[in-house]
């Protein structure tokens, strides 16, 4: 059994709220900023809201947007 990507839609009947999406995250060249798997870089490229390429001192990395594993610092 596989499961769908699509997100569940919200009934305006539903007694629960609707959830909350958050804003996506932007970044600039030369922000510091932290992963949780390559540790602490600094961006040093942005592709339109598509990718960041980020140096962590022993690799450059492109990370993909949403960027949800990565902070500013």
């Amino acid at each position: 059994m596989t499961k769908s990507a699509a997100p569940k839609r919200h009934l305006p009947t539903s007694p629960f709220k609707a959830p909350v999406t958050q804003a996506p995250k932007h970044f600039a060249v030369g922000d510091r900023v932290t992963h949780d798997v390559y540790g602490l870089g600094r961006v040093v490229g942005i592709e339109d809201g598509i990718a960041a390429l980020v140096d962590f001192g022993s690799a450059q990395t492109r990370i993909l947007s949403p960027y949800a594993k990565m902070t500013k610092l």
